[in-house]
């Protein structure tokens, strides 16, 4: 049975689902779900490009900003703890340049949380050291080290919400088609604006992800001391709920095609959203977390040098033509149409507060 027909089964036995339940649903069903699934999902042959796709150079600089906060911590036995993985590309480019670090990589474990089966089994085949794999953070022992998070938050299923006289919340309903029903929005929903100070108008649609206040609140518990890094596609509250975003910030990828219909393609495109960066700032302080400083991803990058070891890199490359060549796509690709949309978010626990390499040049 397909995907579609199961979620419609479900809404003739128990009524409206949930846009936040339909979502969760179509992403991550077992073995039908789009991250379930065998599809290639990342690159050229799938529906989207990562950063850690583009080129080595962005692990090698992830690595780079770890290596530092290992010596912030002392030089101690040391954890890298990785929420999806994807094709492990980013964590091979991590353990690759920290390889030049006897002493830390002697120290160092690298731990994976995939629930993806699939995802999870192209990831082990080509990570053959360091790394072991968990279903959940709680099963990891002490963290001492960093957590990272690249492009993980924007695919949690979201609650979708529009504004009338009081917040409405979208249900999916199946009519000879799916269709959208609105109901009062739990309180929960409507008390998440109420803490960031956001009005919304009249006929305003957006998106909320409750699932990333669970998942900071989760991490901050079983971090003992050291960092977060949280890299994704997003913005600030006065961005994302600004009146040229009335429609929402819901948008949907397949083969390399954008389109803001979740409803068709079930299983087989992602659905994704823009991040509000002011979730994890303002409830990171409630769990225990300090902030360190925001900036996009092309400032990040450009801050722990990456022009020089990118240019270090292609020298190596015999071929002048084909250095040219790496030069002009990973400008392009990687500093100008991924890193200036996303954003670099770094917390801390248990830390004196250092200025890190990575947020020397904060523009947000």
């Amino acid at each position: 049975m397909s995907l579609s027909k199961i979620i419609i089964e479900r809404i003739k036995k128990d009524g409206p689902l949930s846009f936040r339940d339909f979502m969760e649903m179509a992403l991550y069903y077992p073995e039908l779900g789009y991250y379930n699934s065998i599809n290639t999902k990342i690159g050229a042959d799938g529906d989207f490009y990562t950063s850690a796709s583009l080129s080595a150079s962005f692990g090698a600089m992830i690595g780079r900003q770890i290596e530092e906060m290992w010596y912030l911590l002392g030089k101690n036995p040391f954890k890298i703890v990785e929420y999806g993985a994807g094709t492990g590309l980013l964590c091979h480019d991590i353990l690759d340049y920290l390889k030049k670090n006897k002493l830390l990589y002697d120290n160092l474990s690298y731990c994976i949380i995939e629930k993806s089966a699939s995802m999870q089994e192209i990831e082990k085949k080509y990570l053959f050291e360091k790394v072991s794999w968990y279903k959940s953070i709680d099963e990891i022992p002490e963290i001492i080290g960093c957590i990272i998070s690249n492009e993980l938050i924007d695919n949690f299923a979201v609650h979708q919400v529009i504004m009338e006289e009081e917040l409405k919340e979208v249900f999916v309903n199946y009519n000879n088609d799916f269709e959208e029903i609105l109901l009062p929005a739990d309180e929960k929903l409507v008390a998440y604006f109420k803490t960031l100070n956001v009005y919304l108008p009249k006929g305003f649609r957006t998106e909320i992800n409750m699932e990333a206040l669970v998942w900071l609140k989760n991490i901050s518990r079983f971090l003992i001391k050291g960092y977060i890094i949280t890299i994704d596609y997003g913005a600030l509250s006065s961005d994302l709920y600004d009146n040229r975003r009335s429609s929402g910030i819901l948008l949907c990828y397949n083969k390399h095609q954008k389109n803001d219909n979740p409803y068709q393609f079930i299983g087989s495109q992602n659905i994704t959203k823009k991040n509000n960066f002011s979730e994890p700032q303002h409830w990171g302080e409630n769990y225990g977390l300090d902030c360190c400083g925001m900036t996009d991803q092309t400032n990040f990058l450009l801050a722990l040098g990456v022009k020089k070891y990118q240019n270090d890199e292609l020298i190596k490359l015999i071929n002048s033509t084909q250095a040219k060549i790496h030069e002009s796509y990973f400008n392009f690709g990687l500093l100008m149409r991924i890193g200036m949309k996303f954003k670099v978010l770094i917390q801390q626990k248990g830390v004196d507060s250092k200025t890190l390499s990575g947020l020397r040049f904060l523009n947000v």
